[in-house]
């Protein structure tokens, strides 16, 4: 499921009240792309929200999406407060994950426009990470074009107004590493009005 079916998913349902069973941010260390499997991360998660498929670098995937909004407390800006765990896995072993809150305890929003001081072939995972803090994201191949790399993924999208006045906003940077830890990709997305 895309990020923006998502967006819509979560406003709708929160005009009930509550979407999604609540769940805590886990740890990036604690997902092992590469290694993990989908089974693990259904006995540890549980029933995912969602279930789909993506097409990325000519290899389908599984999704699993975990979400979770309400609308018993607001987010700073009318804000709809969610979040959500997305994993993706490829011959059934985990091969991305990323996160997303608006509530402000967890909230993964960044400052987009600090992605263009992000140089290739120059700055490190380390001057990333001073520059917009830990990211809440990993993605290897084929979520990511280069076999031999990996990506840390900041990702933030926030969903707020009425079902017939909606506003979502998403922003989305990856930024990929070669085998030292230095930037090799840097692409960056920002759609709709905060």
């Amino acid at each position: 499921m895309s990020r923006w079916a998502l967006a819509i998913l979560v406003l709708l349902l929160v005009s009930a009240g509550c979407a999604g069973r609540d769940f805590t941010r886990p740890q990036p260390d604690s997902l092992a792309v590469g290694k993990t499997t989908e089974a693990e991360i259904r006995q540890r998660f549980g029933t995912p929200y969602r279930e789909g498929t993506v097409l990325k670098n000519n290899e389908t995937m599984q999704t699993l999406g975990y979400s979770y909004a309400t609308t018993m407390t607001s987010a700073p800006g009318g804000v709809v407060p969610a979040r959500g765990q997305g994993f993706y896995f490829w011959r059934d072993i985990l091969v991305g994950h990323d996160f997303t809150s608006s509530f402000p305890d967890d909230r993964t929003d960044f400052d987009g426009a600090k992605a263009s001081q992000i140089k290739k072939g120059e700055t490190t995972e380390a001057g990333v990470e001073a520059l917009l803090g830990k990211a809440y994201g990993t993605y290897i191949y084929p979520l990511i074009n280069h076999h031999n790399a990996r990506a840390s993924v900041y990702l933030y999208q926030q969903t707020r107004g009425t079902a017939f006045n909606v506003k979502i906003y998403q922003q989305i940077l990856v930024v990929q590493y070669d085998s030292a830890g230095v930037v090799k990709e840097v692409e960056y997305t920002a759609t709709g009005e905060r």
